[in-house]
């Protein structure tokens, strides 16, 4: 066996690696000899370090869940009007290209995309158990595919990287056109599904990386977006569902119980253990912001309670009477206690507040310690992309199944239109409602008829500066300094 190239030295430079003592305990703990031969151990090593990336503020703990703010469902709020501008100028459509958000999503999937290469070239050649590598390996392309189907998103065209770069490569990669990059998330979420198991084959021990289920539910989020291949979206839906989700027997609280992370629902999560040991504001912090920031300013309810997140009244207005998702979700006046306590509205400006997040200071006393996980992909939006895919094929008899298994869990009467365009619009309201300020909402309405849905969206709620460039965020301003071959998004 080959020794660790010097593409591990280069590695080691920006990262270490975590034990393999415990999944969930995903922070760094050791490194790794560039002397040494690569054992199974350093395998599992090097595939938990490409998820770290994830729990960054740059990703999932600050950005993603952002995005619904940018999406209308929300305002910042916080703590005046400078707090999260950032924010606030992209939901505004009026962001330069030094937007700090902007930055953070160019910079914050491409360490997570050098570690799944460096897991891809050098796993191959390990002398170990067989099965194992062939699951670290598929972690590493459904974790690649992943990190790329958060830029492409975001900024269209994007540098492709699939080899670990080598010392004196050359930096200034050109941004590569979108339809490749998406080839390319296509094919690893293709051998993804090839190499992994099925969630329910993993012991606690490993609880929470890539599943078979959880690629599947990707690569027909991948088809949806482009706005192809619809009868691949409701097999891959369908072949979750024949693994024996049901949502019937879902509790959708669930999902955002910090006690429950990993639950029935879940296809996949962003992992966090709740240690102090490692200082909040650095990418190793294990604990998730969201509690903390969502929690209403003055309430002193959870550890932090930073007030940000307002909730639009035109979203508080969208649910349909008897939904029992909006006690779940959301803070408004007269709405059931939290922790034995009355909300005040005044604690925000728009008298709302995020409340799915929220997590008494019994479980996360401090700001600093939050063990709930991320929820990414669950199944109650896997039964929705199928609706979705069904009624873009014409069966929208058909949609009507897995669109009412998710309204009849939150209280709503079954839809029964057999209107493809009026079934569209239930899907997008069903869409929104059930996995709102989940990082989902924008997404959606920048994919839905190529972005018109968008441009609609927001000027209906006031926003009519709003232009098909602006659905793109900047490229980053730092990036195009330093690199000579990158280009800016039009518009920007």
């Amino acid at each position: 066996m080959k020794k660790i190239s010097y593409i591990l030295a280069l590695l080691l430079g920006v990262m270490a690696f975590t034990s393999c003592e415990d999944f969930l305990d995903k922070a760094p703990l050791d490194t790794i000899s560039t002397e040494a031969k690569l054992t199974g151990t350093d395998a599992l090593a090097l595939i938990d370090a490409a998820y770290q990336p994830l729990q960054w503020p740059k990703i999932y703990n600050m950005r993603i869940w952002s995005t619904d703010i940018i999406a209308g469902n929300g305002l910042v709020g916080g703590d005046g009007a400078t707090d999260g501008l950032e924010t606030t100028d992209l939901a505004n459509f009026n962001a330069s290209s030094t937007n700090l958000a902007a930055l953070d999503l160019w910079r914050g999937p491409y360490p997570g995309i050098l570690r799944c290469n460096i897991v891809l070239k050098n796993i191959p050649t390990i002398d170990m158990d067989a099965a194992l590598r062939n699951r670290i390996l598929g972690e590493a392309y459904f974790l690649r595919a992943h990190y790329y189907f958060i830029l492409v998103r975001v900024f269209g065209d994007v540098p492709l990287q699939t080899e670990p770069l080598a010392v004196g490569s050359n930096l200034n990669q050109a941004r590569t056109p979108k339809d490749k990059v998406y080839e390319q998330i296509v094919s690893d979420c293709q051998k993804a599904i090839e190499l992994l198991p099925v969630k329910s084959s993993y012991g606690s021990k490993d609880l929470g990386r890539a599943c078979k289920e959880a690629a599947e539910c990707m690569l027909a989020k991948v088809y949806l977006t482009l706005g192809t291949n619809y009868k691949q979206v409701v097999d891959l839906c369908q072949a979750i569902e024949d693994l024996g989700y049901d949502l019937s027997t879902m509790n959708y609280a669930d999902n955002f119980n910090p006690l429950i992370n990993n639950g029935a629902e879940s296809l996949f999560e962003v992992q966090y253990s709740g240690s102090k040991v490692y200082d909040f504001w650095t990418n190793d912090n294990q604990a998730c912001w969201l509690s903390t920031y969502m929690g209403p300013r003055s309430s002193d309810w959870v550890g932090g309670s930073w007030g940000w997140d307002h909730v639009n009244q035109e979203f508080v207005d969208a649910y349909e009477p008897g939904d029992l998702r909006k006690d779940v979700t959301i803070l408004y006046k007269g709405c059931p206690q939290f922790d034995g306590k009355d909300y005040d509205p005044s604690w925000s400006t728009t008298g709302y507040n995020v409340r799915k997040y929220l997590v008494p200071k019994s479980i996360a006393s401090s700001y600093d310690n939050n063990p709930a996980n991320i929820v990414v992909y669950r199944f109650a939006d896997v039964l929705l992309m199928k609706a979705e895919a069904l009624n873009e094929l014409g069966e929208t008899g058909k949609a009507q199944i897995p669109l009412n298994k998710v309204r009849k869990r939150a209280g709503l009467p079954d839809v029964t239109t057999t209107d493809k365009e009026v079934m569209k619009e239930k899907i997008i309201h069903e869409r929104r409602m059930e996995l709102a300020f989940e990082g989902h909402r924008w997404f959606d309405l920048i994919r839905i008829d190529n972005g018109d849905y968008a441009i609609k969206f927001f000027k209906s709620i006031g926003k009519t500066n709003v232009t098909k460039e602006r659905l793109l965020y900047p490229i980053p301003q730092d990036e195009i300094d330093a690199n000579p071959n990158m280009t800016q998004n039009p518009g920007y």
